[in-house]
């Protein structure tokens, strides 16, 4: 992330990116994630969440408690707290539902001036963003990223740092069929995880388990089915609802060779 700030200038690029890593270490593999992609294992048909995506929902809290402790960042034109909507200016003085960075739950509040502000997180699922801007928290670079017209930075709300998750290979007994998944948010949108494993159990059985080529004709061909097939009405996927519109990137990596098949 600071690398990217140094050459950004240089390169003259702006934006950024989520990222999500792979590493295998002494028979463990170490998954990072930052951002909204997401890992899982799928081992002898059970699936096994190797990340979680990090989004203004999963983050709020986090989020508004450095709102809270730096105020000075919300630019005088959004609060920190949280209510089920938006409120109109008549609503001032009456009782609300709202919750702040230490609350999971909902408690009641008289409305006052500051709460008419935006709030810090707004909307709900994939629709979700941070001061109206972005709907993720958790990457790499938007270093430059500001509020539309204004001059409230966003940087500080994002994290570069992942969450990492350690699986030990020498635990268990794989076969050619066990594989980890990595896909970004194009794959998610669309796929839920039981829909991966499917597709993964589906193509590989078409292949010998000594084959290579297979674990790539599963990416591909979960790549495939979350773009769907181009119609009248736009991309569409076999349920006919909306094939994915953003980018699909999928790595399958076994887990275990040809000599451990049983």
């Amino acid at each position: 992330d600071e690398q990217i700030e140094r050459e950004r200038e240089s390169q003259r690029l702006s934006g950024g990116c989520c990222a999500l890593a792979a590493v295998y270490l002494m028979g463990k593999f170490y998954v990072a994630n930052a951002g909204d992609s997401r890992a899982i294992i799928i081992r002898n048909g059970e699936i096994i969440p190797m990340s979680r995506e990090f989004t203004p929902e999963t983050e709020r809290q986090r989020l508004q408690f450095l709102a809270f402790l730096k105020p000075e960042l919300l630019g005088k034109e959004f609060t920190h707290l949280e209510f089920p909507r938006r409120i109109q200016p008549k609503e001032l003085g009456k009782k609300m539902l709202y919750r702040d960075q230490n609350m999971n739950g909902w408690a009641y509040k008289k409305i006052e001036e500051d709460d008419l502000k935006f709030p810090l997180v707004y909307g709900e699922g994939k629709k979700a963003r941070v001061m109206a801007t972005i709907g993720v928290t958790r990457g790499l670079g938007d270093h430059d990223l500001k509020v539309f017209s204004s001059n409230i930075h966003i940087k500080p709300f994002l994290s570069c740092f992942p969450e990492v998750r350690v699986y030990d290979l020498t635990q268990y007994e794989h076969c050619p069929d066990d594989v980890l998944v990595l896909g970004t948010d194009g794959l998610w949108d669309v796929t839920n995880d039981t829909e991966v494993a499917g597709v993964v159990m589906e193509v590989l059985m078409s292949y010998e388990p000594n084959d290579p080529c297979r674990y790539t004709m599963v990416a591909q061909e979960l790549v495939v089915r979350s773009r769907g097939v181009l119609k009248e009405r736009g991309w569409r996927l076999a349920n006919d609802k909306l094939g994915s519109g953003d980018d699909i990137s999928v790595f399958v990596i076994p887990l275990g060779g040809p000599g451990n098949y049983t």
